[in-house]
């Protein structure tokens, strides 16, 4: 050793005990590691992953490296766990089972941190139920998600629906689940989801005056505001006067309401006004349900085919009901010929210039008042009557809360128990459940109209008795041949696809083999034992998979 070599190997003794000398100096917290700790690693390439082949057990014969790195510890386990099928459950097993189906995440995009929240949430129980010894089964899935779906494809290829046509939208569509569906699969695994891959399901207020930009108008649109007009009295015996925020409406007007304890109107009962554009007759009509004196003049215009009040006004009145819109928002002919054909918010401004000119004009105030808008496209929402399909919930829904409420019957269980009364709330006043959307994207109703060859009027929807469900187009066309026997007729699909909430409800069914419910799975995994869910959308999801398992005799 050259004296410059022990020179070197001096300096650092001295700096080693320097440093120990330092170290016994502080608390133990603040001393430098052990030398032991600051040596070579052993195995350095530990660092970073070795090698494992896919499907394999991770390598653990190496050092672990000092931090923890989910690159090298998660890449190879999971690969492993789903080929060796850990997360398969044995419907023929003795074991108590235990099974949940994943709520499906909509295939819209990817998974966002919700998800992976409520995906850890239902892993933790899982593998602790797996651990415990249970039989257990975590279905997985996706949600087509219906309209969220829908305006999202059509986002994405900027343009319209319509203009591709019904069958080469859904094919797009299909192609955007399957880069999508692809997507949110591999984010479930990389959270370590130990889901049942075997079983892999998928289905299908404004305070003033404001413009707003609506879609599918170049200017902006004003609301908060209220119009002011008069309705001649038929026989020229005066006028009365009314007002609205949807001036639009009033080609659809079929009555005149006012409070029947209202002394400044009494002269009024039993007489009937005049639509100064086309003529029609409006009774005027009593109903303290709806009118409120004090407010405004005291006479409300009453359009039932286009407000949820005047609607359940007109139910009560008998009152004739008459659609003024398109399905694309423009005035129908029996607008009038004057204004057929005119966007709405067009024929807004149409209607008020041809008040003037006839001198019926009042003028407008600010109003309040709540507008309602889409929230997939920030469109201003047109209540209309359309032909729907309905679920009648009255009895069912009875049941639903006994599952949840009766000692005696009670095979439904909420953790938190305060939402019991959420559910008691959503139940003790069942209304029927519309289960038809105006889509393309989404189970299609299982619904045939037939169109007899005899029949006067061939639009589809004319007769309600043509109507035959059916699972298949040719079980429908058996169920028709003999319901219409001997008679010639044509069948043609309901448009419509069903609510995603109705789908979803189906999915604990389905994805065990249900219509079949002598399936080796169904008999041995229905029903589920629990369903984690956000309190939001418990009545919705809840309600859905309840009211199936409900009609199946669970």
């Amino acid at each position: 050793m050259t004296e410059a070599e022990k020179k070197i190997l001096t300096e650092e003794e001295l700096e080693r005990k320097n440093d120990d000398k330092v170290n016994d100096d502080l608390p133990k917290k603040n001393r430098k590691k052990s030398s032991q700790r600051d040596a070579p690693e052993e195995n350095p390439e530990d660092f970073v992953d070795p090698e494992t082949p896919v499907g394999e057990r991770k390598m653990l014969s190496l050092q672990m490296a000092k931090q923890y790195s989910p690159a090298a510890v998660e890449r190879s386990w999971y690969a492993w766990w789903e080929k060796d099928g850990f997360f398969i459950a044995d419907a023929k097993s003795s074991r108590p089972k235990f099974v949940i189906v994943l709520p499906p995440p909509n295939v819209t995009g990817v998974l966002h941190i919700g998800h992976a929240l409520t995906t850890a949430i239902q892993d933790l129980i899982i593998r602790w139920k797996r651990m415990s010894g249970f039989n257990v089964l975590w279905v997985p899935g996706m949600d087509h998600a219906g309209i969220a779906t829908q305006i999202t494809v059509e986002k994405n290829l900027k343009i319209s629906r319509h203009d591709l046509g019904r069958e080469n939208f859904i094919k797009e569509v299909w192609k955007w689940k399957e880069q999508k569906g692809s997507t949110i699969l591999t984010q479930l695994r990389r959270l370590g989801a130990s889901l049942d891959w075997s079983r892999e399901v998928e289905h299908i207020d404004i305070k003033e005056k404001e413009l707003l930009k609506v879609p599918g108008y170049e200017n902006q649109v004003e609301f908060g505001l209220i119009t002011s007009f008069a309705y001649p009295l038929e026989g020229g015996l005066g006028e009365v006067v009314v007002a609205t925020t949807r001036v639009e409406t009033m080609l659809g007007d079929t009555a005149i309401a006012i409070h029947p304890d209202d002394a400044r109107y009494t002269h009024l009962h039993g007489k009937f006004a005049v639509h100064p554009f086309n003529g029609r007759r409006l009774p005027i009509i009593c109903d303290g349900k709806l009118v409120l004196p004090e407010f405004g003049t005291g006479c409300v215009k009453i359009t039932p085919a286009h407000d949820p009040n005047d609607f359940e006004l007109g139910k009560r009145h008998n009152l004739e009901f008459i659609n003024i819109f398109t399905d694309d928002g423009k005035i129908n002919t029996n607008g009038g010929d004057d204004f057929t054909g005119m966007p709405r918010f067009a024929a807004r401004e149409a209607i008020v210039e041809a008040l003037k000119n006839k001198g019926l004009y009042r003028g407008v105030q600010n109003k309040e008042m709540k507008l309602g808008l889409c929230e997939r496209t920030s469109d201003v929402i047109e209540p209309m009557i359309k032909p729907q399909w309905y679920v009648n919930c009255s009895m069912i829904a009875k049941e639903a809360l006994d599952v949840a409420t009766s000692d005696e019957n009670k095979k439904l269980e909420f953790i938190p128990k305060q939402y019991t009364a959420e559910w008691r709330r959503w139940l003790e006043n069942p209304r029927d459940w519309c289960i038809s959307r105006q889509l393309w994207w989404g189970h299609r109703i299982p619904a045939w109209y037939a169109t007899l060859e005899e029949d006067n009027l061939k639009e589809i929807g004319a007769y309600n008795d043509h109507w035959v469900v059916a699972r298949t187009e040719e079980e429908a066309r058996k169920e028709a041949a003999e319901k219409f026997s001997g008679k010639k007729f044509d069948l043609t699909q309901d448009e419509d696809v069903l609510d995603t909430w109705f789908s979803s409800g189906i999915f604990p069914l389905s994805s065990l083999g249900w219509p079949d419910e002598e399936t080796d799975d169904f008999k041995a995994f229905y029903p589920t034992s629990v369903l984690e869910t956000g309190h939001d959308i418990l009545f919705f999801l809840g309600c859905s998979y309840g009211y199936d398992g409900i009609e199946t005799k669970w």
